[in-house]
C-alpha cells in the first residue's frame, strides 16, 4: 500500500519500479548529456551560477548528492523549515527556522517531522533537478547549480508566498538567477482558471526574473472532473466515488465553480445501491456566502458533511463551492446542480484529516437519471501549474534502446494530468521523463517502505537511491534544464525561458499520438533549449555582472561606435540586433578600444550582445 505521504503529495503516484529504473536514461531522453558535453555549444553547461529552489518536504541536508561530483564542495546555500519554531527565522519573517551555510545545515541534518512525517519527496526531487550523483550514474540535470530548500506549510497560502519571497531574497543577495521547482498541486488553494492570490504573486516575481516550474499533477487516469455549459435553466446530476486511500484519509471534497457572474445551486443526494434516494439537502444557492456543518442519519448511521460557499471571487468574479463528505459504506452520493447560464466545472478530490489531498475520485452517470453525466480527466492541471507564467510539466517514460536493441518507453505516463487550461495557454507546457526515475532517498525517512536501486556509504552513513514515478519527478527535470539555459544566458527574461522551453520541445510518434492535452508542446529538449538561449537577446537586467568591463561611446551614436573591452579574455563576439531579433552587424572585439561603424544602420534602438565565453552582457544602443 502507498504510505500516507505518497498518496498525500501525489504528485508522486509512486510506482515502485517493477520494470526498468533510471535517471541516467532520462538524461539522454531530454538531450541533457549533449549540454554536459558541450556538443555544438561554446562550452559545457551544468547550471553553475544559478540557484534552484525547491518547495517540498523530506529534505536530507547531508545526502552526498548535494555536494559537487567529487563530493567536496557542498552546494546547498540555505534551508528554511517553516514547521520548526525554535528559530532563528529568516530575516523579514517571524516563524520557522533558517539554516545558513554548510555547518548549520549539516548539523541540522534534515527537516523536522511535519504533516508528512519524516518524508523523502523533497530529497528525491532536488536530486533530479541538481544532484551530482555521489559517484553513481544517477546525476541530476543541473548538477552545478546551487540549491535552496524550503520545507513549507501548504495549509497556509501566506506560507507558500513567503517561501517564494525568501528564495528570491536569497538569490538577490547571491546575485544569481533563480528557478523555483514545485512538485505539488492543490485544486482548491487558488482558482482553477489560474487566477488568485498565488497567481498574483507568481506574476510579480516572474516580472522580477524568477522562473517557476511546476509538476502538472497525477490525475491523468482519473475521471474526476465534470462540466456542463448552461444556456437555459437546466439540471445536471453525477454520482461521485470516494477516492481510494488509507491512513489520514477522511472523505471526498467536491470543488465547484461556474463562469463569472453566473450563479448556480447545488444539493447533496444520498442513495442506496439501487440508486433509490435516501436523503437530500435542499438546493443551496451560490449567491450567499455561508459555511454549514451538517449530517444525514440513515438507518442509524450518521453521515457527516459540510459545505462552504463564496458567492463572488475577487479575482475572477466566479462563484465557488467546496462540499466535503466523510467516507462511509452506508450509502452512495451524488450532487445535483441547477443553473441557467455559464460553464460549470466540478472536481472530486480526496479530503484528509490533515494537510491536503490532491488525487481524484471518479464521477459516474446514474442509470435511469437522464440529466446525469459521467466524469472525464480534462482540466486536470491544478494550482500552481495552472498559472499562465508557470512552466507546467507532464511526465513520460524515457525512451531508449535496451540491451537487445528493442525500443523501450517514450509514451505518456498514464497518471500524467491532462489539459486544457481555462485560457488559450497550452497546459501542460512540455513533458519530461517522470516514470520509474531513480534518484536520492532521504536517509532520515520513516515513510518509505519500498525497494532500493542502489546503496552507498558516505561519512559513515548509508544513503540509498530509489525509483519513483510521477510528474513530481518530471517537474524538477525541467527546472534543471531552465538552470542550464540561465547559465548559458543569464539575461533571459522569465517569459523568454518559458517560450524557449516550449519552442525547443521535440515531437515524435508518441507526442503526435497522445496530443497536446497530454504532452503540451512536446518533450523537453535541453540541448535545443540551450542553443536557443545562446542565440536570444536577453532583456532581463535583474542580475548584472560587471557591466563596466564593457563601455560604449558615444551612445547615441551616428557614425562610429567605440567599444572598450576591459576583461582578461582574449576576445569577445559583439553582435548587434534590431528589436525584432534580426542580426544587423557583428564584430570580434579585443582588449582595449574597438571601433565599429554604425552609419549604415537605420536610426533607432538596437541591442548589443557581448559574449566573451565567460559571460554574456546585453546593452542598449541608440543610433541617430
Amino acid at each position: 500500500m502507498k504510505k500516507i505521504f505518497t498518496t498525500l503529495v501525489l504528485l508522486i503516484s509512486l510506482q515502485i519500479a517493477f520494470g526498468q529504473m533510471w535517471l541516467d536514461k532520462a538524461v539522454p531522453d531530454g538531450r541533457v548529456d549533449s549540454v554536459w558535453n558541450g556538443v555544438d555549444l561554446p562550452q559545457a553547461y551544468t547550471g553553475e551560477g544559478v540557484i534552484i529552489g525547491l518547495t517540498d518536504w523530506g529534505f536530507d541536508y547531508t545526502h552526498p548528492v548535494f555536494y559537487d561530483p567529487e563530493m567536496i564542495h557542498y552546494r546547498v546555500l540555505r534551508a528554511w523549515d517553516q514547521y520548526k519554531m525554535s528559530g532563528p527565522a529568516p530575516d523579514g519573517f517571524d516563524y520557522g527556522t533558517e539554516y545558513v551555510g554548510p555547518e548549520a545545515l549539516l548539523t541540522a541534518q534534515c527537516d523536522t517531522a511535519n504533516d508528512y512525517d519524516m518524508a523523502y519527496h523533497g530529497t528525491h526531487c532536488a536530486s533530479i533537478a541538481g544532484g551530482a550523483g555521489a559517484g553513481t550514474q544517477y546525476r541530476g540535470v543541473a548538477y552545478g547549480a546551487d540549491l535552496l530548500f524550503c520545507t513549507f506549510n501548504l495549509n497556509s497560502v501566506q506560507c507558500v508566498i513567503d517561501s517564494w519571497r525568501w528564495m528570491y531574497n536569497v538569490a538577490q543577495q547571491e546575485g544569481k538567477r533563480l528557478v523555483i521547482s514545485m512538485s505539488w498541486g492543490v485544486y482548491f488553494l487558488d482558482n482553477m482558471d489560474g487566477t488568485g492570490v498565488l497567481a498574483e504573486e507568481v506574476e510579480r516575481l516572474t516580472n522580477l526574473g524568477v522562473v517557476f516550474v511546476s509538476s502538472a499533477g497525477n490525475n491523468g487516469s482519473d475521471n474526476f472532473h465534470i462540466s456542463k455549459t448552461f444556456t437555459q435553466q437546466d439540471t445536471l446530476y453525477s454520482r461521485f466515488a470516494f477516492p481510494t486511500a488509507s491512513g489520514a484519509y477522511w472523505g471526498a471534497s467536491i470543488s465547484m465553480t461556474n463562469s463569472a457572474n453566473s450563479p448556480f445551486s447545488f444539493q447533496l443526494i444520498a442513495m442506496d445501491a439501487n440508486r433509490n434516494i435516501l436523503a437530500t439537502t435542499p438546493f443551496v444557492s451560490s449567491q450567499q456566502d455561508i459555511y454549514v456543518d451538517s449530517i444525514f442519519v440513515i438507518d442509524g448511521d450518521t453521515i457527516v458533511f459540510n459545505y462552504g460557499v463564496s458567492s463572488t471571487n475577487p479575482y475572477n468574479q466566479a462563484p465557488n463551492v467546496r462540499l466535503r463528505v466523510k467516507r462511509t459504506t452506508a450509502c452512495q452520493f451524488a450532487i445535483g446542480v441547477v443553473a441557467s447560464e455559464g460553464t460549470f466545472h466540478a472536481w472530486n478530490l480526496a479530503e484528509l484529516t490533515k494537510a491536503w489531498g490532491n488525487w481524484g475520485g471518479d464521477f459516474y452517470a446514474i442509470p435511469q437519471w437522464p440529466k446525469s453525466v459521467a466524469g472525464d480527466n480534462l482540466y486536470a492541471v491544478s494550482t500552481p501549474a495552472n498559472i499562465d507564467q508557470v512552466i507546467t510539466v507532464a511526465a513520460h517514460q524515457a525512451h531508449f534502446l535496451n540491451n537487445a536493441g528493442y525500443s523501450v518507453g517514450g509514451n505518456i505516463a498514464d497518471f500524467s494530468s491532462s489539459g486544457p487550461s481555462f485560457h488559450n495557454v497550452t497546459k501542460p507546457t512540455v513533458s519530461a521523463p517522470g516514470k520509474n526515475v531513480v534518484s536520492a532517498l532521504s536517509s532520515f525517512t520513516n515513510t518509505y517502505t519500498g525497494t532500493y536501486s542502489k546503496t552507498i556509504t558516505f561519512n559513515d552513513r548509508t544513503y540509498r537511491f530509489v525509483s519513483l514515478s510521477g510528474t513530481s519527478m518530471s517537474g524538477p527535470f525541467v527546472a534543471g534544464v531552465c538552470a542550464l539555459m540561465l547559465q548559458a544566458n543569464p539575461y533571459l527574461s522569465s517569459a523568454q525561458v518559458l517560450n524557449i522551453i516550449a519552442e525547443s520541445a521535440y515531437q515524435d510518434n508518441y507526442t503526435q499520438s497522445a496530443g497536446v492535452l497530454r504532452f503540451g508542446h512536446g518533450k523537453v529538449d535541453a540541448h535545443h533549449a540551450v542553443q536557443m538561449a545562446l542565440n536570444t537577446v536577453g532583456v532581463d537586467d535583474h542580475v548584472q555582472p560587471a557591466q563596466t568591463q564593457y563601455t560604449l561611446y558615444p551612445n547615441p551614436a551616428s557614425n562610429s561606435l567605440f567599444v572598450t573591452m576591459l576583461t582578461e579574455q582574449e576576445r569577445a563576439l559583439c553582435t548587434v540586433y534590431d528589436l525584432s531579433g534580426r542580426t544587423v552587424c557583428q564584430s570580434v572585439l579585443y582588449p582595449g578600444v574597438n571601433r565599429m561603424e554604425v552609419s549604415h544602420l537605420t536610426p533607432g534602438c538596437y541591442i548589443l550582445r557581448l559574449d566573451d565565453s565567460l559571460q554574456i552582457i546585453t546593452k542598449k544602443l541608440i543610433v541617430r
